[in-house]
């Protein structure tokens, strides 16, 4: 047994919050599996520095320049398979938990943020090319997003909805989510293999309002924001999925939408590198790491029910600062913003490394 079998008993599962080809081909994923690890995440941060800074894709994408394929569409292929083969790897996690765990997560273009139906055309498109039951879909908790993720809920392809900040991002999505589960009782479907995560972006928040702080001379307040805020996004979570109009999906065998804890590596060195791990530790949540994280956590995290236990005291806290007038939903939505700016110039150096490749 390892920690992270002692967090999924907690019922907390650890993904791994990074991809690439050599991972998989090497076997370390698969030992990762075998110590506990519950699904993956990827980005088009992640694809970005997986391509162009590693030779695992050359060979493949000199085969697919010679025929002629467009840079995008290079990138889609070599992204496909990588998802299609960590998949397959993590299926036997998919099966063991029914449905719980064991995915892979996909991103739609960060291009089509602010496009509902772009965001469907692309998310059904990935979907069907991928063609394994144990994917999700990554849209964005954009405006434009909350629509399409309540339509493709209710057509049956499940969803990590990303870039959450605040709670008032997050509502909207849960509706949604909830939604689309009732347009498919609606119609008579099946939702019991439905699933989705609310991923919640954590680190950042520290990261914007200790600058705010640091300006006001209050150091003390500094590295509590973020897990104050993801405890109050619990909070909400438990009120949504404790209401009466949720009992009626969960009776026909519905399952929650989890809170997924995001960019959970420490940017402050003068923080506990696992403070977000350990911080957060809570039942029906997923906590998805980058490697670095992951390994330190498994080298010295400690294990306990941490959420839940600072649950009281979360609102306080985010109340003092907001009393010194640090307003947190103006800069939460400036994250989300500069958030979606980030995946969009990932996205184009991407293209733009693969272009060069192919070109080479």
């Amino acid at each position: 047994m390892t920690k992270l079998h002692d967090l999924a008993n907690m019922g907390q599962a650890i993904w791994l919050d990074f991809i690439q080809r050599s991972l998989m081909e090497s076997g370390q994923l698969q030992a990762l599996i075998d110590q506990g690890l519950r699904g993956m995440t990827s980005n088009p941060s992640i694809f970005d520095k997986a391509i162009s800074k590693s030779g695992d894709y050359d060979e493949d994408l000199a085969k697919l320049a010679a025929e002629g394929k467009s840079p995008e569409a290079i990138y889609e292929a070599l992204a496909v398979e990588d998802i299609r083969n960590a998949a397959d790897l993590l299926r036997p996690v998919y099966d063991a938990t029914q449905g719980l765990d064991g995915y892979v997560s996909l991103e739609v273009s960060p291009l089509l943020a602010n496009d509902t139906q772009g965001t469907l055309a692309e998310a059904r498109h990935l979907h069907a090319l991928v063609n394994r039951p144990n994917i999700f879909i990554k849209v964005p908790a954009t405006p434009a997003g909350v629509p399409a993720i309540e339509a493709l809920i209710s057509e049956g392809i499940n969803v990590n909805v990303t870039l959450i900040f605040s709670l008032s991002q997050y509502e909207p999505i849960a509706n949604a989510y909830i939604a689309g589960l009732e347009q498919r009782v609606n119609r008579g479907q099946d939702i019991s293999m439905m699933a989705s995560v609310a991923s919640f972006f954590v680190s950042r928040v520290d990261t914007a309002v200790d600058k705010e702080l640091e300006k006001l001379g209050h150091q003390e307040l500094q590295g509590v924001a973020a897990i104050a805020n993801a405890r109050c996004a619990y909070a909400l979570y438990q009120r949504l999925f404790g209401s009466e109009r949720w009992q009626r999906l969960a009776e026909r065998g519905a399952r929650v939408q989890r809170p997924l804890w995001a960019s959970t590596s420490a940017k402050n060195p003068a923080y506990r590198d696992v403070i977000y791990v350990e911080q957060l530790i809570g039942p029906q949540t997923v906590n998805t790491v980058p490697m670095e994280t992951l390994l330190a956590f498994m080298d010295h995290g400690c294990v306990a029910p941490t959420l839940e236990a600072g649950m009281d005291e979360a609102a306080e806290q985010l109340q003092k600062i907001a009393s010194l007038g640090i307003d947190l939903e103006q800069i939460t939505a400036k994250l989300q913003a500069d958030g979606v700016d980030a995946f969009i110039k990932s996205f184009r150096s991407l293209i733009d490394t693969v272009a060069a490749k192919a070109a080479r």
